[in-house]
């Protein structure tokens, strides 16, 4: 192992010893002071009222019984049904107030993260399972809810409880006290370092779970394919491994729990026995009454109580820690795209002028693979740019590094003659509508799925937009017109139809710079045709990109560009390239619905 690797370990060792990412909550709670304040008041209200019991029964136990004064052991016994009621209510108050702040505090958690994980960018989704990500964002919060409200508040309630059942064991009889504060070291130091093992152990059992959630997510998503292939068996079998070794973990954390729960629980009322065997022997002597030692014995069981639900809390609390900590990991990812400290603003009227200048690029995954190599293109206000090549040319990086979902390791790019690093990734992105190969459709209504493109825009805008996409017929054919649920990614829409809903999403955006990656490649030929006409006029005026393998998009283009090994080979007019008889020629030839005519026109 090396000694990074080593320092690696005992870093993560070291961070799994306390429950210090629970800390990360404190901002969280901190909104909420008056609810803070609200659950400490009843918190110590219900502490102190429960204190007061013992000294009672020590009252009654010695002046009441011992004088046979039944008016006396009446008004106590009243007074001892007015300090439950105000126990009771405090209890009930205190109980409102921190689960309130428990599910306050995680929801405010959930929305937070969420939101931070998309704003990460897409380097991180290259090697990040989406199944995971959601599994933190629900069973990790739900444990981390359960810290915050109850079990936060029984340790603070426990705490208070047992410091304050000590004292009062100490004012009571010091001599006694001993006995049960000697054996408190014997108890908390296999407390902390069982607790150490429940978090490790809590940490794998999330992490495992997690695993589990991914696959199934994953499966979940691709359920077709699945069954296409009649693979349900094996699907079926993968998850309920990874379940198994889910619930092996989480046996193994239970089982750790239950011994620190048991071990303490027994050194507890141990001490308890041998106080109360010591205090008996008091009492005959006659060097301590009755009542005392019924005082001293219940605030033995108090402090004790305390203890022991102190060892089972803490076993909860390391849990949370281990979820706070995968929560804290997600939350200290930083996204590599960010705008500058004072961005370069874009002109008013963006025309569309863009520039790759000696651009070399290669993905974190494949760092010795450059996707893009030495790459110039000048790309004019209104032109029109078709991009070709074949799979893994470096096609698709064009577009996101033009998006800027990454930046290039040499050169530099430009839009305006700005450099895009000067920028404000949201503000360049407003400049730019994309038609996606695959079309992203969400579980959501038509209408809102056409607004995405726009979220501000009317009703009537989103349906023009879908006319002139060519999408209007079909949605109102839905059995509730654009108000129809699409389904998750669309399945109940067909290729084509789905991307016409893209291409009115970039309609409705209405950028300057339009970016089709294959805009037509799921069209029938009917379709295409209505679609392109719609193209042809959303391109006018616009500076376009155009990842093409359709002749159609190609013969229409000012300029095609050739890509090869991520290098631009050939650039020219579609005439001029097939008359080369280079890489286009041959592309052309294999992949294009070219026809003879198109050919010997160009020869």
């Amino acid at each position: 192992m090396s000694e990074q690797s080593a320092a690696e370990l005992a870093e993560t060792e070291r961070k799994r010893r306390n429950l210090k990412p629970l800390a990360r909550l404190l901002p969280y709670v901190k909104r909420y002071r008056f609810h803070v304040s609200a659950a400490l008041f009843f918190l110590l209200l219900a502490t102190g009222t429960t204190l007061t019991l013992p000294l009672a029964v020590r009252r009654m136990m010695d002046i009441g019984f011992s004088n046979n004064n039944a008016a006396f052991i009446n008004n106590y016994f009243g007074m001892l049904v007015i300090i439950a009621a105000l126990l009771a209510i405090a209890s009930a108050c205190r109980y409102y107030f921190v689960i309130w702040l428990g599910e306050r505090v995680v929801s405010d958690l959930r929305a937070d993260v969420f939101s931070h994980v998309t704003r990460l960018s897409p380097g991180f989704f290259d090697t990040a399972k989406s199944g995971e990500i959601v599994s933190r964002l629900t069973a990790d919060t739900t444990q981390i809810k359960s810290a915050v409200g109850a079990t936060a508040s029984m340790a603070l309630r426990n705490t208070l409880l047992g410091i304050g059942a000590v004292v009062m064991m100490i004012y009571t009889s010091p001599r006694l006290s001993l006995i049960v504060i000697g054996a408190i070291p014997l108890i908390v130091l296999p407390i902390v370092a069982f607790g150490r093992a429940v978090r490790r152990r809590s940490r794998n059992a999330q992490d495992t779970l997690a695993n589990a959630s991914a696959y199934a997510s994953e499966a979940i998503g691709s359920v077709r394919t699945m069954q296409s292939f009649s693979n349900e068996d094996l699907v079926a079998k993968h998850f309920s491994d990874a379940v198994e070794s889910a619930f092996d973990a989480a046996r193994i954390a239970v089982r750790t729990r239950a011994l620190l729960t048991a071990f303490a629980i027994f050194l507890i009322f141990a001490s308890v026995v041998a106080m109360l065997w010591f205090g008996a022997h008091d009492v005959m002597n006659g060097s301590m009454s009755a009542g005392t030692l019924g005082q001293f014995l219940l605030y033995a069981v108090f402090a004790a109580g305390a203890l022991g639900a102190l060892s089972e809390v803490w076993g909860e609390l390391s849990q949370a820690a281990g979820a706070a900590e995968r929560l804290t990991e997600l939350l200290a990812e930083k996204p590599e795209i960010t705008a500058p400290p004072n961005p370069v603003s874009l002109p008013d009227v963006v025309k569309g002028t863009i520039r790759f200048e000696s651009v070399g690029f290669a993905y974190a995954s494949r760092p010795d693979t450059a996707a893009l190599a030495n790459v110039d293109i000048d790309i004019r206000p209104g032109e029109t740019v078709a991009i070709v090549g074949s799979s893994g040319a470096g096609k698709s990086t064009i577009f996101s590094l033009l998006l800027r979902f990454y930046d290039p390791q040499s050169g530099r790019i430009t839009l305006e003659d700005i450099d895009l690093r000067d920028l404000d990734p949201r503000k360049l992105r407003a400049t730019m509508a994309t038609v996606p190969q695959e079309t992203q459709i969400f579980a959501a209504s038509a209408l809102d799925n056409i607004r995405f493109g726009r979220p501000d825009a009317t009703e009537d805008e989103a349906i023009e937009a879908a006319k002139a996409a060519h999408a209007h017929d079909f949605i109102m054919a839905l059995p509730k017109g654009y108000a129809t649920e699409l389904g998750e990614r669309g399945v109940t829409l067909s290729g084509g139809q789905r991307q016409r809903v893209a291409i009115a999403r970039a309609i409705l955006k209405n950028a300057p710079i339009l970016l089709l990656d294959e805009a037509t490649s799921a069209l029938d030929a009917e379709s295409e045709k209505l679609v392109q006409d719609a193209l042809d006029k959303l391109m006018q005026g616009r500076t376009t990109l155009v990842i093409a393998h359709r002749l159609a998009t190609v013969l229409k283009a000012d300029r095609i560009l050739v890509l090869d090994n991520g290098e631009i080979v050939e650039q020219g007019a579609h005439a001029e390239l097939v008359r080369k008889k280079g890489i286009y020629a041959r592309l052309a030839r294999l992949q294009f619905d070219t026809g003879a005519e198109a050919f010997k026109a160009a020869e």
